[in-house]
């Protein structure tokens, strides 16, 4: 007979053994009410692995008595996406039936824009309520049509009092776990190594009554618990999703300059499981965003490192990795672009879509040439130094200054240039 885990055996059917998340759950909280209500809108359930969105999600099908099914994003093709999505629109036209039916997705963030814009003309008619579970963030990994039709609600890891809650009720309720007497001396470790993360807290229960003979007693104390596991706390779940926070705790290591802290919340995230080629694409972003024009170097070999680590993969790839991470983050630092772009950006919303001055279109045909298209239009590199002065925005915006160089050396070099080629003119736009 196979073994079911331990995290399984204990899988809570309703809101009544759920802990945690009382803030969504609680007495008078917002899924509570919905649940009990049976008046269920498509949302999506975002937090660290381990926390209960499955768990979560499960209770409410069962709790509501309606068709309940459940795709993995990592699993399932546009074509099981349709599949589903016909066999729900059946089950809500039936007589027989309860209720919308509840789609269950696992992992959303994995789908594809495809994926996701197969889901959107069910969940506008209303032929399924849409559960999504994801440990990324949504505004990042969903898009927005989708986003604006399922409310996000945020899951939080589970503190101590909870943890501790979760394993007085193991011992007290779990079949096997009662046929040890447990004694438990020192929880320090256990919920470090936890995490605050209910699933990693049976899962080091289950290796360690796997570890006992028959009928001998489960001792939980801090020695025991390092000995059984031997490995670091973010390592011992590898097909884990990350803890999200992570990733963040290093892009702001990098961001500040610190590789010490850089090159340990990448080995956290390494341990963790994290897919290298993620890391990869948050060293490209970092390079364009907080070192950008400081030294432009750095987005050469973030991309580098990014093809690299494609090529190569695990164990080697988290060499270079962590030669990026090192490089970018004693690099010298600027967001000028990043903030360039965004007010262009917040130009754009404010004036809408002001013509392109006559002089700088193109004229392709005779018509176009008639109407004034390129007329007066001055090729830079027929002048000395391959500079000459013209306009190159709409009149109407009097030329703002979108790009402030900062003080560094590479971005004053630059402002210095085009103070040479525009003179005051670069102060006053």
């Amino acid at each position: 007979m196979s073994y079911e885990p331990l995290a399984e055996r204990l899988r809570p059917h309703s809101l009544d053994h759920y802990i945690g998340q009382r803030h969504l759950v609680g007495e008078g909280a917002v899924l509570r009410r919905m649940i009990e209500s049976g008046n269920l809108s498509s949302f999506i359930l975002w937090g660290p692995p381990g926390v209960g969105k499955t768990t979560l999600a499960r209770i409410i099908a069962e709790q509501t008595q309606v068709p309940f099914y459940t795709l993995s994003a990592v699993t399932s093709g546009v074509k099981d996406v349709r599949q589903v999505l016909e066999q729900c629109r059946a089950d809500a036209s039936s007589v027989f039936s309860k209720g919308r039916p509840i789609l269950f997705i696992d992992e959303i963030h994995r789908f594809s824009k495809s994926q996701q814009d197969s889901l959107l003309g069910a969940v506008e008619r209303g032929t399924v309520t849409l559960i999504g579970a994801t440990t990324e963030n949504p505004s990042f990994e969903v898009i927005r049509p989708l986003l604006s039709r399922a409310q996000v609600y945020v899951l939080h890891p589970l503190d101590s009092d909870e943890l501790l809650q979760l394993l007085d009720h193991a011992i007290k309720h779990d079949t096997l776990l009662k046929q040890h007497e447990v004694h438990i001396e020192q929880t320090d470790a256990l919920l470090r190594y936890a995490g605050g993360d209910a699933r990693k807290l049976l899962n080091i229960l289950d290796l360690m009554m796997q570890s006992l003979g028959e009928a001998e007693p489960l001792v939980i104390n801090n020695a025991i618990v390092t000995d059984r596991l031997q490995q670091h706390p973010m390592a011992f779940d590898k097909n884990g999703e990350m803890h999200y926070d992570i990733i963040s705790a290093f892009i702001k290591s990098v961001r500040g300059s610190d590789p010490d802290a850089a090159v340990y919340w990448l080995a956290r995230l390494i341990a963790g499981g994290e897919d290298p080629k993620f890391i990869a694409r948050r060293l490209c972003i970092l390079a364009a965003e907080d070192i950008g024009l400081a030294n432009p170097n750095a987005l050469l070999l973030a991309n580098a490192t990014f093809d690299i680590v494609d090529k190569i993969g695990w164990p080697e790839g988290r060499i270079p990795l962590s030669e990026c991470a090192i490089y970018l983050a004693t690099s010298a630092k600027s967001n000028s672009a990043y903030l360039a772009i965004g007010a262009a950006t917040q130009l754009v919303e404010q004036t809408g879509d002001m013509p392109v001055p006559l002089h700088l279109r193109n004229a392709p045909t005779t018509l176009m040439r008639q109407l004034g298209y390129g007329h007066d239009y001055r090729y830079a590199h027929d002048y000395p130094g391959h500079f000459v002065r013209q306009a190159y925005m709409p009149d109407e915006l009097h030329h703002p200054q979108l790009w402030q160089p900062q003080d560094n050396a590479a971005e004053q070099q630059m402002a210095a240039r085009q103070h040479s080629r525009w003179g005051q003119e670069t102060e006053q736009r």
